[in-house]
């Protein structure tokens, strides 16, 4: 194949068109090397949608969660229980002892 040859062919004849050439260069400039490069840019943002899936699934367990002690401590018992656990609270005429073992209880030197 000589260099006549070469150069009657339609494909060499399409592609060394200036406008043609120009143009792949372009084209290959907006998929892959501009700095909003469509690749890069859609890579970008899906690890973002990615995130926002995750903490939206972190926040739908808190929901949950918050929705079931909401839920206890609507009931009077439920409220009772929550006061006399968390804050110590008791009724009257009434005492309360707090058992606490050697090994939970904080000291200075392992906190």
């Amino acid at each position: 194949m000589n260099w006549k040859s070469i150069k009657k062919n339609k494909y060499y004849q399409f592609f060394s068109n200036k406008y043609v050439l120009i143009s792949l260069f372009f084209i290959v400039w907006i998929l892959f090397l501009d700095a909003n490069a469509w690749f890069t840019s859609h890579y970008e943002i899906d690890k973002q949608i990615a995130e926002k899936e995750q903490n939206a699934a972190f926040f739908r367990k808190g929901i949950k969660r918050d929705s079931a002690r909401i839920s206890q401590l609507s009931t009077q018992k439920g409220l009772e229980k929550f006061a006399r656990e968390r804050y110590l609270m008791k009724k009257q005429n009434e005492e309360v002892f707090i058992i606490e073992h050697p090994d939970s209880v904080k000291h200075k030197e392992n906190e």
